[in-house]
């Protein structure tokens, strides 16, 4: 039977190269020249975040600025980053934001996508694998119906449809 994974797997490599870039351009900014600004990649493969360090909440939104549109061109999903973290404070007036990079689906956002699934009323089967949800269905046209409802369904989450089967 044909099957697909529906996944949430972001390209490390482009995200580590617009991070670059956008530490690369803080560096040579006239706005953040003498100031503590710095963007940088923390932590390995699944555990990756994105952390800003600057002295006033405005330096960090322009660095947040830098960032996203560091990541556009690159053609990265901003979707991909949990931006939901509160600004801290370090010491002094320096303060801290930390993106978190999204990588594999979560347990509920897998439970949301199988019941998408059920509700589409397509014959097909999904079940949960780990990080993945794996759809198997009869013919390829379904499954393909399945990627179609899945795009325009879970549209906060950049999945990306792996490991097809025939």
């Amino acid at each position: 039977m044909p099957s697909f994974d529906a996944v949430l797997e972001p390209d490390l490599v482009e995200i580590r190269n617009g991070v670059d870039n956008a530490a690369k351009e803080v560096g040579t900014r006239f706005d953040f020249k003498g100031t503590g600004a710095k963007v940088e990649l923390k932590g390995k493969d699944k555990e990756s975040s994105i952390e800003m360090t600057g002295d006033s909440d405005f330096q960090i939104e322009q660095l947040e600025a830098v960032l996203l549109d560091k990541m556009t061109k690159r053609k990265v999903s901003i979707t991909y980053f949990d931006r939901s973290a509160k600004l801290e404070k370090l010491g002094g007036d320096k303060v801290r934001k930390v993106y978190t990079v999204r990588n594999g689906i979560p347990s509920d956002l897998a439970k949301k996508i199988v019941a998408k699934i059920k509700d589409s009323k397509i014959k097909v089967q999904a079940s949960i694998q780990g990080d993945a949800v794996r759809v198997t269905g009869k013919d390829r046209d379904a499954l393909q119906a399945t990627q179609a409802v899945l795009r325009k369904e879970i549209e906060d989450t950049p999945l990306t449809f792996t490991n097809y089967r025939d």
